[in-house]
């Protein structure tokens, strides 16, 4: 690409309105606030996983010289016996587990736990007491704090080596285990608890910069939070490079450009990613996942929220092979596969949607009408071996071009080549990938990259030809709509798929309504873009190109126009919900 002057924002932030509290910022002068407030009685500090606990009892123990001091681990089973229960959830696999039905009770000793609550009951002082649980080893606490932190951050300490997975001391294990048993077992079990006590914290600590945490009240979250719910936002992305990464995102997100490459951006995934609540001059950083829990239907919709419930079903994310390489060729799960080896209610519905791509790019979509299948599985078997296979023997290739929206129902062989740029539009079940071949290559991590043929052979669907692929999933675009200064088309997903997606060709105002459920849209042409309500519900919210945002569903009708540098330009969105 040429010289581009990004004005994506990496940094979006939602000033919370009508709310005169400041956040208080930096442990002493948090845990000073709690300790004026409390002269006697008990301070729960309730953490989530990954919180640096010893940083903060550090602090803990300078400020409260004088109290009692319990922390929630010495309770918790001992490792062998809580890996003898959590053992058919985590699994060995290297990639995948169970979705756990624990909650958090699995992680204590009663006897323990018993001893400890009697402990701090008969006691007049000031007490403290800290740790994942500390609100259930002691359910009454006086003052409730909550230490929250985002999935990205979770992962980024456990690559460091600094997060141990909960009731365990494993820190040095390889990070994907790490991040396999959060996703399968510790998050789950965490969001259960969070969910549960929630209306009971006084405070939630942002706990995501080291040594700089911020404090506000649970009254000026849920303020937030029910704000948000009701008019247009953006999740804070992030970008992560990979084996295959491109150059595109450096350019156009306005990236490091001294970073090799970025193969990754979790633009709307909010099951791990943040929200920034401004209160005055200070971001406060807390999980997006919160907002879904505590305002799912305003959110998601009355019908949407009694088909998933608090789950957040739809993910936009990029996938940059611009000078890099081909992703690797991958398969997910039929719905009935996924239920009964991984314990998830709806499997990985997907598409790419090209924001950009050179001459030369495709995708491998589908099999060969000629394609044997027992031939193929024993070519990818020997290929972990040999490191060779021949793809274009077996996978249909197509060239793609900027615009073209390639749908990918589960059980379908697919693979972004190089030099393309993939707006991925799915369900939100991002990790139950089947690799089947990966091209020879090692991770950033100098290890060989997992392959799941064994899982992968079992979903394929080998009807899927290069015929089925030209009828069905290769730019069906229809005709819906068009009105002065703007057309509106069907891009997908596939019959098969539960989601749907408009595209809006625009050079003037479009009006849009969530009709009770909810929208995301990414701005796929044009500089930028406003976000207006006909009756001024919300503010007008600028969207700049690339940009994924998110429509609540009780927003409902509300319009899109060209702005500032795309003022009478041709502009373009790409709108997805889910099917009624």
């Amino acid at each position: 690409m040429n010289a581009y002057n990004s004005n994506y924002d990496k940094y979006p932030v939602v000033s919370v309105l009508g709310i005169k509290e400041s956040a208080i910022v930096g442990w002493e002068s948090i845990l000073y606030r709690i300790r004026d407030s409390l002269s006697e009685g008990v301070v729960a500090f309730e953490c989530y996983h990954g919180v640096n606990d010893y940083e903060v009892l550090k602090a803990i123990k300078d400020c409260f010289q004088n109290a009692m001091i319990f922390e929630s681990s010495s309770a918790m089973k001992d490792v062998d016996s809580l890996f003898t229960i959590l053992k058919d959830d985590i699994t060995d696999d290297r990639i995948f587990g169970y979705l756990t039905r624990y909650d958090i009770d699995v992680y204590f000793d009663e006897a323990k736990v018993r001893e400890m609550r009697d402990e701090i009951s008969e006691s007049s002082s000031l007490r403290i007491i800290y740790g994942v649980g500390s609100s259930y080893v002691f359910p009454n606490p006086d003052v409730l704090v909550y230490l929250d932190m985002a999935r990205w951050e979770i992962q980024m300490r456990m690559r460091r080596h600094e997060v141990s997975s909960v009731g365990f001391n494993n820190k040095d294990l390889n990070p994907s285990f790490l991040y396999k048993q959060g996703y399968f077992v510790d998050w789950r079990i965490l969001d259960r608890w969070k969910k549960r006590i929630w209306n009971r914290i006084d405070w939630f600590v942002d706990s995501n910069v080291g040594n700089h945490p911020k404090m506000v009240s649970s009254k000026a979250i849920d303020a937030g939070l029910e704000q948000i719910s009701r008019r247009p936002f953006r999740v804070v992305p992030y970008f992560d490079p990979g084996i295959w990464g491109g150059q595109w995102m450096k350019q156009v997100c306005g990236l490091d450009k001294r970073q090799p490459n970025y193969a990754w951006c979790f633009d709307c995934v909010p099951e791990e990613n943040s929200l920034y609540l401004a209160f005055g001059d200070v971001n406060f950083e807390i999980p997006s996942i919160d907002l879904v829990f505590r305002h799912p239907v305003e959110l998601l919709g009355q019908n949407v929220y009694g088909r998933f419930g608090d789950e957040f079903p739809i993910r936009f994310d990029f996938l940059d092979t611009m000078e890099g390489g081909n992703l690797s060729l991958q398969v997910h799960p039929l719905i009935e596969y996924i239920q009964e080896k991984f314990g998830m209610h709806y499997t990985q519905e997907e598409s790419y949607y090209l924001l950009d791509a050179k001459d030369d790019a495709h995708v491998y979509l589908g099999v060969k009408s000629s394609a044997d299948s027992d031939e193929m599985i024993s070519a990818l078997d020997k290929a972990q071996e040999s490191g060779k296979f021949d793809a274009e023997k077996y996978v249909g290739s197509f060239p793609v071009k900027k615009h073209d929206h390639v749908l990918i129902p589960p059980g379908t062989i697919h693979c972004s080549g190089a030099n393309s740029m993939v707006l991925e539009i799915s369900a939100t079940p991002y990790i139950f990938t089947f690799k089947l071949w990966d091209w020879g290559r090692v991770g950033l991590d100098g290890l060989p990259r997992p392959i799941n043929i064994s899982h992968g052979k079992n979903v394929i669907q080998w009807n899927r030809t290069e015929k089925w692929v030209r009828s069905e999933a290769l730019n069906i675009i229809k005709p819906v709509a068009s009105g002065d200064g703007w057309i509106e088309e069907s891009t997908g997903l596939h019959e098969s798929e539960f989601i749907e997606t408009r595209r809006h060709w625009f050079t003037k105002t479009v009006k849009h309504n969530t009709d009770g459920g909810l929208n995301v849209l990414n701005l796929v042409e044009g500089r930028e873009v406003v976000v207006e309500s006909p009756s001024n519900a919300f503010a007008p919210y600028i969207v700049h190109y690339a940009e994924t945002f998110i429509i609540p569903a009780t927003v409902g009708e509300y319009t899109i126009s060209p702005y500032g540098e795309s003022d009478g330009r041709l502009c373009a969105t790409i709108k997805a919900f889910i099917r009624k």
